[in-house]
């Protein structure tokens, strides 16, 4: 297995990414890529040096400054001075695992041989990611429009040594690092500066880091709903293939299928109900759960497009004498398909807090609060309370950015996405869901041990018994938050095959 990921004209897909980070893998060019942005760079010094007209960004002002002529001799102070007083960030540190999916995705766009970029530019940011040296990044700044303009420049700053990265789990000033590698600090040639600051890559590596936390808590859902049903002694028939064959929506279909699987030999799920129905948090965690599925796979559709893409500005084409303004950097896609995410995954937590209110409300030969002697003990009354405060606040977080615009950079930029608010957003959210499904686990696995001796499906026993060596049954009243946060840890070590998740596969 190679140790390299070679950047090149194939598509990075979000199973690659993944796997690059899992194996450690680093980054090297192509020798195609190599070429592509050397003939690029050639092709702008040439094109500055024949022609004297303003071309966007590159030998002019940025923003509405853009019909302010810059002299040539200003054209490397223009670019370090764009990335100097656009680095504005502000809030929490971007963990340093998306800041290296931001480091990936910048040097793949960079890549294409669009944007004018000396190759040493390129190759310092493969030194970051390959010495996993992050840049520090901060969550709040960006539009999402002109590109992340403000994330992106913190990201660019240690290139020509000012800022602060983390090394080590240390924070040390970027000075300091270049000296420790003996790298000196890039002097950015013309549209240098443009190139690193525009462009999505900010919301795209949240983007990636999403869809993977979104695919294993829909998966966790999934399962810890499965055991819900059973403990609540459901009813398997709204789980019928030919239910679902006549509505049949991909996510749906499949996460049917797989509470067929999950339940395979159950005693509970086939034993003589004394109801004709479930409520609706059982009965329709297909169609709920399902619909949720195609959500993530129209985002990761979004997202696979968008990191395959050039999104910086002016694009230039060499190949056609053209240098074009465009608008590539306008995030309006990925906010968009951000905030679908945290909508479908926000339904997740809802229907999730549902099933664990029913569990807890004494139905169905339950004890009420899950526990014996209910009066004395509270039993899990207060962890419903809980899950249904994150539901309220997933609720707030799930409002869409993207209907949201407010005017900069003096009118000239005067439509925004906010996909970087929905991204941030999502990423707090979809935590929370996490939250949320840990605390069903807690009442599921509460509730399933009053049905003994009657038992649930091997797999879902086994599945019990490994959690149950981290929380354990509670029979008098307890500390609870301990067994919440116990609870959120083993959905978290919980060992999934990420390839069988994507590409369509649910199953």
């Amino acid at each position: 297995m190679s140790k390299y990921h070679q950047i090149s004209s194939e598509e990075l897909d979000i199973v690659t990414i993944y796997n690059i980070f899992k194996e450690g893998k680093k980054l090297k060019l192509s020798s195609a890529a190599i070429q592509n942005i050397k003939k690029c760079k050639a092709y702008l010094n040439s094109k500055l040096e024949a022609d004297d007209k303003p071309f966007y960004g590159i030998n002019t002002g940025f923003g509405s400054l853009y019909n302010v002529k810059i002299s040539k001799r200003d054209l490397t102070k223009l670019q370090e001075n764009l990335v100097m007083s656009h680095a504005c960030g502000t809030g929490d540190r971007v963990p340093e695992s998306i800041v290296k999916v931001m480091l990936l995705l910048k040097i793949q766009s960079l890549s294409y041989g669009h944007s004018g970029v000396q190759l040493d530019t390129v190759n310092r940011l493969i030194d970051f990611f390959n010495n996993d040296i992050f840049p520090f990044v901060y969550t709040q700044g960006s539009l999402g429009a002109s590109g992340d303009l403000a994330p992106l420049a913190h990201l660019a700053l240690p290139l020509i040594g000012k800022g602060k990265v983390v090394h080590n789990k240390r924070v040390v000033n970027a000075s300091t690092i270049l000296k420790t590698f003996n790298w000196k600090p890039i002097k950015l040639e013309a549209k240098e500066g443009l190139a690193l600051l525009n462009g999505t890559q900010f919301m795209s590596a949240y983007g990636v880091y999403l869809l993977l936390m979104s695919h294993k808590t829909s998966y966790l859902a999934d399962l810890v709903a499965s055991i819900s049903l059973d403990a609540f002694d459901g009813r398997i028939e709204p789980f019928h293939d030919l239910v679902h064959q006549v509505r049949p929506h991909a996510g749906q279909v499949k996460v049917a299928k797989r509470f067929n699987e999950f339940l395979k030999g159950s005693e509970l799920i086939t034993r003589e109900k004394a109801h004709v129905q479930d409520p609706y948090s059982f009965r329709c965690i297909p169609q709920v759960h399902g619909a949720t599925k195609d959500t993530l796979d129209f985002v990761e559709k979004t997202i696979l497009t968008e990191i395959n893409s050039v999104t910086d500005n002016p694009n230039i084409f060499s190949d056609e004498d053209l240098i074009i303004s465009g608008g590539n950097f306008h995030g309006q896609p990925l906010a968009l398909a951000l905030d679908y995410l945290k909508i479908a995954m926000a339904e997740i937590g809802n229907i999730s807090e549902r099933r664990t209110f029913q569990l807890v409300s004494g139905l169905r030969d339950l004890p009420p609060f899950l526990v014996n002697n209910p009066g004395l003990n509270s039993g899990f009354m207060i962890p419903q309370y809980t899950a249904a405060s994150i539901v309220s606040a997933n609720k707030q977080l799930a409002t869409p950015a993207s209907v949201d615009s407010i005017v900069s950079s003096n009118g000239q930029e005067d439509h925004v996405s906010m996909g970087a608010n929905a991204a941030t957003q999502a990423y707090t959210l979809i935590r929370n869901v996490e939250r949320i499904i840990a605390i069903e686990l807690m009442n599921a696995s509460q509730a399933i041990a009053f049905r003994n001796p009657l038992k649930t499906s091997d797999f879902l026993e086994s599945f019990l018994a490994e959690y149950r060596k981290e929380v354990s049954f509670v029979k008098k009243d307890r500390v609870l938050h301990n067994d919440i946060e116990a609870s959120i840890q083993f959905l978290k070590d919980v060992d999934i095959e990420i390839e069988e998740l994507f590409l369509n596969n649910y199953s």
